[in-house]
């Protein structure tokens, strides 16, 4: 007997992105941070300590889980051509039009026979809503449904009116884990930005979609 296959947004824990907040399927609200990196084999042997002194106190400092992603791909050299190309039809002169189409043929060669990668840092910082907060839900939505038994049945507005406001909550619980993490990270030398809604979709495609191409590039 066949079985029948399920689509692959069944795979993806995420429901949606909302104000660059994702939120899972189960409901727990994920943030997620871009960092810079430092480079730690150039400093001295005191800075070396100073930084992995603060990195404890900020791993301590913590009473809530983070993940460390680092993202490795394939530089994409594309748009660095395409500005190449444009400077080559913008020259006068014969002599710099030969030397810029000979730089851009040694820049494809080199990346073609190189593998030249990227790497990105991220932290991700989650919250999900306490046993409490979850039974309470759970509460309002059987009042819900047995509602016409008991005279207490609520329309969609005020449903819709519940559940931003129970978003904005634990968005605020977020937002204050992310705090925390910027303050501590900072302290290490560490330079952070949280990423929006565009930067979260972009993010998990390519997470999801490793091996497709990327989108051509368009020159304006």
């Amino acid at each position: 007997m066949a079985t029948q296959s399920l689509p692959t947004q069944e795979f993806v824990p995420i429901k949606e992105v909302v104000d660059g907040t994702v939120i899972l399927k189960d409901g727990s609200l994920r943030a997620i941070l871009l960092t810079s990196s430092v480079n730690f084999a150039l400093k001295s042997e005191d800075e070396q300590k100073s930084i992995l002194f603060q990195f404890q106190n900020f791993l301590n400092s913590l009473d809530f889980p983070i993940q460390i992603f680092i993202q490795s791909r394939k530089l994409d050299i594309r748009p660095y051509i395409a500005i190449l190309e444009e400077r080559y039809k913008d020259q006068m002169s014969d002599l710099l039009k030969i030397q810029t189409r000979e730089y851009v043929e040694f820049i494809k060669t080199f990346t073609e026979s190189s593998n030249i990668m990227t790497k990105s840092f991220f932290v991700v910082v989650p919250y999900s809503p306490t046993i409490l907060e979850t039974n309470k839900s759970i509460t309002q939505n059987l009042s819900s449904i047995s509602g016409g038994f008991f005279g207490e049945k609520r329309n969609d507005e005020e449903k819709m009116l519940d559940s931003k406001s129970s978003f904005e909550e634990h968005r605020t619980q977020l937002e204050q884990r992310v705090s925390v993490v910027e303050q501590g990270l900072t302290r290490v030398g560490v330079r952070l930005i949280q990423l929006g809604t565009e930067e979260v979709i972009e993010l998990y495609y390519k997470i999801f979609n490793p091996g497709e191409l990327e989108k051509p590039i368009k020159l304006n």
